[in-house]
């Protein structure tokens, strides 16, 4: 018992703690509603809950093997956040303007999870602090799975709530457009460690 309450405590604080899927849903809260970010809420927490599986099945070791594809992964994943950071900044008002007319899709959440630096953090720290090798290693790998799946819907979710609380704030378009710039300057913050890494290991990258 003492097993699984650790489980969920690491899965419900690293999922409400801020990160790149929280303030996405937080700024699809405000710019969309409740409804139209449910899909996206999902997509996330299935998404993340597939990645957990997959990475405790054995796709953490393909990085050990072959560590350049993390690099590249991790690259391209932080080139994909700063991307919708600019979308983000370039929100603006729903009502005037025909960019971003529509919230991210399910399917568009769930595959973001791969390109989240924080996600494979959390991922991987999960995998690694509670299995033990042996037989009871694929059931504790889906224990952890499902354990996170219960505990993120509700700890994003409550960055939704905030979201729609906000939006009866954020009425006019000057207010809502510099809380879009503010959601975009926390998500470029929030991929700056992984900045950092890349500079760190690109040297040793380059010379394979």
């Amino acid at each position: 018992m003492e097993y699984l309450y650790a489980v969920v405590l690491f899965a419900v604080s690293s999922s409400v703690t801020p990160g790149p899927n929280n303030i996405m849903v937080m700024t699809s809260g405000v710019n969309f509603g409740v409804r139209r970010t449910l899909p996206l809420l999902a997509g996330i927490c299935v998404g993340f809950t597939v990645m957990l599986l997959v990475v405790g099945f054995g796709f953490g070791q393909l990085f050990q093997v072959f560590p350049a594809l993390h690099f590249i992964i991790k690259c391209l994943g932080t080139g994909y956040l700063l991307y919708l950071a600019w979308l983000i900044a370039k929100a603006g008002s729903i009502s005037n303007s025909k960019q971003q007319a529509k919230p991210l899709t399910f399917m568009k959440g769930a595959l973001f999870q791969w390109v989240n630096g924080k996600a494979w953090v959390v991922a991987t720290g999960a995998i690694a602090a509670f299995t033990t090798s042996g037989a009871g290693f694929y059931t504790q790998n889906l224990i952890i799975a499902v354990t996170f799946f219960i505990a993120s819907f509700p700890a994003v979710g409550l960055w939704l709530f905030f979201g729609t609380l906000l939006k009866r704030w954020l009425t006019k378009d000057n207010h809502r457009r510099w809380f879009n710039y503010s959601m975009s300057a926390l998500l470029i913050v929030s991929v700056l460690p992984v900045i950092k890494e890349i500079f760190i290991q690109s040297p040793t990258f380059l010379s394979i």
